[in-house]
């Protein structure tokens, strides 16, 4: 070194910086010793010379010392002093090195399935606001009764609530999902069918892990969820879109002569388009799936949330061979932030699931999953939910109404039966992704119907707008914002 170890330090540690000082002394140290400034070998002074020098407390310097020790920078000899450890790199066999360096680009590249994970992914950086479809109103949570069952809980916790999570979750709660799915969604299950997840994301990786090897055919909708597609590429499964019609989905003869792995579907509110799967397609698919010995993966998407007829049964009610896969979760009927999901699996598989989500994923939030079932027992979820439906109804008219009002009949409303959003067709627009992206910069959230899409010749031109989380006062004023980056891009506007 140039100077006294003493003055380099000295001169560091009198430079404004957080930490208490033995920390950042063990840092400078650690640096020096690092860089070669203190070579292998060499001594360092004793801890009362060191922290004289310094002006700090000797029992400081010893502290750093011990530190350095058991980290293996300095060896201390009992009776010599401490000395600078050799740190250089341990050499690795021939065999292992390479003749050069690979440039740092390549060298920290993503894998392929990470490339593909960032390359298609569609989350936002913002989750709240006019019009962010798939996002219910937190703001009418009803947290103090969930607070009240949170002490309850955690003033009677037992250690098993305290560790990982087996058996496919919490007893009491699957046997709540269980009898709510019964009453609610005419699903045919019982407790030990039903696995608790961390929502839909998690519920499909399982079963795709469970029932899929890499390069597996799986049959998803066209349009659907980018999350679900997602999901499937970067696992290295082959997506195959089939589209969509007034009757859900609507696989061809050619579609037909090659059985997938996997068919996945959302037959009782088809996610963006919003249409429901006909009895007689139902039917079908369930025929079709026992003769080729396909898994059919019904996400149940915000289904709860009908206006003016009751919630649809489900797919999984139908199933007579145990050929379905139910998944859904609490994000849209409570908080997403929850992270609570479930699949209700055929019998024959519940025990086999339950095994795999604990060997994989390591399960846990128990404690939460107690308050929920507990929630769920004693009436909360039910009220909540048909208090939010009448709510949710009042705002989708609210939204339909300044529609109308701005633009009569000219954009066609996909969709606005049921669900937290609607489809506004723009079929004049050459693109819908700038008048997304210019929404966004008016500080209004939705997003471009084309982006649901999987393939080029199939997509329709439009905006996905949630209505669920934005008080009704509040959507006439945010859709007039809305329609100023429409009419931006709407040449039968701009010849007005």
């Amino acid at each position: 070194m140039d100077s006294t170890l003493a003055e380099w330090l000295r001169a560091r540690l009198e430079e404004p910086s957080p930490g208490p000082a033995y920390r950042r002394l063990a840092h400078l140290l650690q640096q020096a010793i690092l860089s070669g400034q203190l070579a292998s070998g060499a001594k360092l002074p004793s801890s009362r010379a060191l922290g004289a020098d310094l002006d700090i407390g000797r029992n400081t310097v010893t502290r750093v010392y011990e530190q350095l020790h058991a980290e293996g920078y300095v060896l201390a000899e009992t009776g010599s002093g401490t000395y600078v450890a050799d740190t250089s790199p341990a050499r690795m066999p021939q065999a292992a090195q390479r003749a050069e360096r690979r440039p740092l680009r390549d060298h920290l590249r993503l894998s392929p399935r990470g490339r593909r994970t960032i390359e298609l992914a569609g989350v936002g950086k913002r989750q709240w606001g006019a019009f962010m479809p798939g996002v219910p109103d937190v703001t009418e949570f009803p947290l103090k009764a969930w607070m009240r069952l949170q002490n309850r809980v955690w003033r009677s916790v037992r250690p098993e609530l305290m560790t990982y999570a087996q058996g496919g979750g919490y007893r009491p709660l699957r046997r709540a999902v269980a009898d709510y799915l019964r009453l609610a969604r005419a699903a045919n299950c019982q407790p030990d069918q039903v696995i608790v997840t961390t929502g839909i994301h998690q519920s499909l990786d399982l079963a795709m892990r469970m029932l899929c090897d890499v390069g597996d055919e799986v049959w998803i909708e066209e349009p659907c969820y980018w999350g679900i597609r997602n999901l499937l590429l970067s696992s290295g499964l082959k997506t195959v879109p089939i589209p969509v019609d007034g009757e859900g989905m609507a696989p061809t003869a050619k579609h037909l002569a090659r059985p997938p792995r996997l068919i996945i579907c959302t037959p009782s509110h088809q996610y963006p388009l919003g249409m429901v799967m006909s009895l007689a397609r139902r039917r079908m698919l369930l025929e079709y799936a026992r003769q080729h010995d396909c898994w059919i993966v019904e996400d149940d998407y915000d289904s709860e949330f009908r206006y003016g007829i009751r919630p649809l049964a489900s797919l999984q009610g139908l199933d007579q061979h145990g050929q379905v896969i139910y998944v859904s979760s609490f994000s849209k009927l409570l908080f997403p932030a929850m992270r609570v999901g479930y699949m209700v699996v055929p019998a024959a598989l519940a025990d086999l699931f339950a095994q795999g989500i604990a060997e994989l994923y390591r399960e846990g939030h128990t404690l939460l999953q107690a308050i929920l079932a507990e929630f769920i027992d004693e009436g909360y979820l039910g009220t909540h939910i048909r208090r939010m439906r009448s709510l949710y109804a009042e705002r989708r008219e609210v939204l339909l109404a300044a529609v109308r009002a701005r633009y009569g009949e000219r954009f066609p409303v996909l969709g606005g039966e049921s669900g937290l959003h609607l489809a506004l067709a723009l079929p004049h627009l050459g693109d819908d992704l700038p008048v997304a992206l210019k929404a966004q910069e008016l500080g209004i959230l939705t997003r471009a119907l084309s982006g649901y899409y999987n393939t080029a010749r199939a997509v329709q031109r439009g905006l996905l707008l949630g209505y669920a989380s934005v008080p009704s006062e509040r959507i006439g004023p945010a859709f007039d914002t809305l329609a100023q980056a429409i009419d931006a891009f709407d040449p039968r506007a701009r010849r007005r």
